[in-house]
């Protein structure tokens, strides 16, 4: 399964970490973002055959520190000219890929159950799966919120609401067949001028495809800001002190 990464954005949050270097490139406990994915993709035990990364910001220092493959796992370099959303970036990987796959944030730390949602796109019921996220209602509005029904199925995705109508979030870790590229064809500029995924999300729905919501079994951290990245280094190091704790 192909594995589609996206990391063309600027990062403008997390300056002045990014003034000089795109945002998956910013280091966390001394390891880039964007080897994070990577290497939770491969850690999990995904078989990955090749990472479709969409670049854009700074795009040559990524090509130039990675080349064409990162742990045995070949790369394709995807350019997105523009910053104009997830939909539009995701587009681009389009030629690159032609089955099910993968689509990751370039921007997260996970330490969680990302193999779950590898395995249920597995199962011929699922057109697609998303790691979700229960988080404090007062928080929910700063993501992308889904509603499910009593299946587990996700029904509706809202992209930052105003008033969520629930506290499950999307994560930024996905599967998807390509019928994807298909809704993010149809998908209108949004009131900020960007083809947003969640709406391409909600053309799938409509169409009667079935979407599962993989609850998130472990921890993520979204690094936008350079506190998030104080946190995500607080929870590896938390990570690598229960480990050394606990007997073989």
């Amino acid at each position: 399964m192909k594995a589609v990464i996206l990391a063309a954005g600027k990062g403008t949050r997390l300056r002045p970490l990014t003034e000089d270097k795109p945002k998956v490139l910013v280091e966390v406990d001394g390891k880039p973002l964007i080897e994070y994915a990577f290497d939770s993709l491969i850690d999990v035990g995904v078989d990955v055959s090749e990472f479709v990364v969409v670049v854009g910001y700074k795009k040559e220092q990524i090509m130039e520190r990675y080349d064409d493959e990162y742990r045995g796992v070949p790369i394709t370099y995807a350019h997105q000219r523009e910053q104009l959303g997830l939909a539009h970036a995701l587009l681009t990987a389009e030629p690159y890929v032609d089955d099910d796959f993968v689509l990751m944030l370039g921007d997260n730390v996970f330490e969680a159950n990302l193999g779950d949602v590898v395995n249920r796109q597995g199962e011929e019921r699922a057109d697609a799966a998303f790691l979700v996220e229960e988080v404090p209602w007062e928080e929910a509005s700063r993501y992308g919120v889904c509603d499910t029904n009593e299946y587990g199925e996700i029904t509706r995705v809202v992209e930052k609401p105003d008033d969520p109508p629930s506290n499950l979030v999307m994560t930024g870790f996905y599967t998807f067949t390509p019928a994807i590229f298909h809704a993010c064809h149809l998908v209108q500029p949004s009131d900020r001028g960007e083809y947003e995924l969640p709406d391409a999300i909600d053309l799938l729905i409509q169409s009667g495809r079935t979407i599962d919501a993989i609850r998130m079994d472990g921890w993520r951290i979204d690094v936008g800001y350079p506190e998030d990245r104080e946190a995500a280094e607080e929870r590896l190091a938390e990570g690598a002190a229960d480990a050394e704790a606990t007997p073989e």
